[in-house]
């Protein structure tokens, strides 16, 4: 025993705790005989998220602040003291509980999962090292009946906090990918709004220009050649220096029959996957002072349709996009319903769309797959979740692979990354609370866990992993019914 504290003094202070209240007075002497007290000044640490749990702190005196930094933000998580008594309860919190830690991590032979600190100029705590620990749960039956409620209490409560906390962060993500999503189209928009009115403008003036250029005969050719521009359909795919090599041929021979824009119809035509000799043959008969005016107003007319067309790809994406966004939050919908499982994953992909940049995504979904009851809402944080780890594994390089199909009357969704891999060791317990091969801050060790919570409690079926290097797979089994 050390700190300072008197046996008979320390022996009081312990059995005045609801924790200790119910020992005898051998179990007492044998705890004083145990304690390792510590007098903490304000800001000392007790334990550090992340070291290895080795003892079990009760508090005497002052205060115990708890955090834990979370990608990057430090949280306070709880504050623990001697203070205040049963008007600490609340939420259902036991009295008990603000006058111990420590109990969590060595009771699953894991880590410390937050940071604990003194907060007050005099607080003092003792220390009981793991084997005594256990060694006072087997001697000391009544501390068992005090600690497992309290167990019980927090293990809930860090999983409501952590429910709060990845509501949060969906809701961050979801707002960080549409709006990268939203940019493109929306600057489509913004921008084609812009150049509408100018082109609208150079549209009249050079039909003007063209009418009164144009012969009887001439203004047929144009005409018919708008129309089959109109049937036109945009090249499935193109060959970058064939299409400059036609830009440029259109361009110089505009330039050279006196066009006031020859770049802007040598861009137009070649856009469409057109060359010059397919322009020329449709301008036969079009000469003199005709063939410039000509070759303007079919720049200016392919100019005002391509942005025409601009506005047309954009307004629908936006409406996916926002589609995608309500359905991956299921607003205004009830919470159990009848819903396709490859909808979900294809909103969570959009949604993630920002962190797979760089990452091949492959599909491979069986057809004709059967919808399924269940709460899709709750869904769709398992896969973003499970999602969200491959992509953080495979470092912005490599192959998703999403395979969907029906066994049975289960639904198997399995989700496969090319990344580095989940330490042998750590395989089994990934789905255990707190426990993260993450760095510290990196993650609260619940993410995997809160989604086994919602595959296998509220949806009745598995969730599995399977990992080596370059290959870790998570298979989701759910009942169709």
């Amino acid at each position: 025993m050390s700190g300072g504290t008197a046996p008979e003094d320390l022996r009081s202070a312990l059995h005045g705790l609801e924790i200790f209240a119910g020992l005898t007075g051998d179990q007492l002497d044998w705890l004083v005989s145990v304690s390792d007290p510590r007098v903490l000044a304000d800001g000392d640490v007790l334990f550090r998220d992340g070291d290895e749990a080795d003892a079990f702190h009760v508090l005497l005196s002052g205060g115990l602040l708890v955090t834990k930094v979370v990608d990057g933000r430090e949280e306070v998580l709880t504050r623990h003291s001697t203070e205040g008594g049963a008007a600490e309860e609340h939420d259902g919190k036991p009295t008990a509980a603000h006058r111990f830690t420590g109990e969590l991590p060595l009771l699953t032979d894991g880590h410390y999962v937050a940071t604990a600190a003194a907060s007050g100029p005099a607080t003092t705590v003792v220390a009981y090292s793991k084997p005594v620990f256990f060694e006072m749960l087997t001697r000391c039956h009544g501390v068992a009946a005090v600690l497992i409620p309290v167990l019980a209490w927090r293990i809930k409560s860090s999983e409501v906090q952590a429910r709060k906390r990845a509501t949060v962060e969906a809701l961050g993500t979801l707002a960080a990918g549409l709006a990268h999503e939203l940019n493109n189209p929306a600057a489509a928009v913004a921008r084609a709004a812009q150049e509408l009115g100018p082109a609208l403008e150079r549209l009249t003036r050079t039909a003007y220009a063209w009418g009164a250029a144009a012969a009887g005969g001439e203004r047929g050719v144009l005409d018919r050649l708008a129309e089959e521009l109109d049937k036109v359909p945009p090249p499935a795919a193109t060959d970058p220096l064939a299409q400059a090599d036609a830009e440029e041929d259109i361009t110089d021979w505009a330039e050279d029959a006196g066009a006031e824009r020859p770049g802007l119809l040598g861009a137009g035509v070649a856009d469409l996957g057109l060359e010059l000799d397919w322009l020329r043959s449709r301008l036969e008969g079009v000469g003199g002072t005709a063939l410039p005016a000509a070759l303007d107003h079919l720049a200016a007319l392919l100019e005002t349709r391509a942005l025409a067309a601009e506005l047309c790809a954009a307004g629908p994406r936006i409406s996916q996009l926002v589609a995608a966004t309500r359905d991956y939050a299921n607003l205004d919908r009830a919470p159990e319903q009848r819903f396709a499982v490859t909808d979900g994953l294809e909103n969570t992909l959009v949604v993630l769309r920002s962190k797979l940049a760089g990452i091949s995504v492959v599909r491979a979904y069986e057809p004709d797959l059967p919808e399924m009851t269940g709460y899709p809402s709750e869904l769709n944080q398992v896969w973003t979740n499970l999602v969200d780890n491959a992509a953080e594994a495979m470092e912005g390089a490599g192959v998703l692979t999403l395979r969907v199909r029906a066994e049975g009357d289960c639904m198997v969704v399995e989700i496969t990354d090319t990344g580095r891999g989940i330490p042998e060791d750590s395989l089994p317990r990934i789905f255990e609370p707190f426990y993260t091969t993450k760095d510290v801050g990196k993650g609260t060790g619940l993410g995997l866990h809160l989604s086994y919570r919602i595959v296998t409690q509220r949806h009745r079926g598995s969730l599995t992993a399977r990992s080596r290097p370059g290959e870790t797979r998570m298979t989701v089994r759910l009942p169709v019914g």
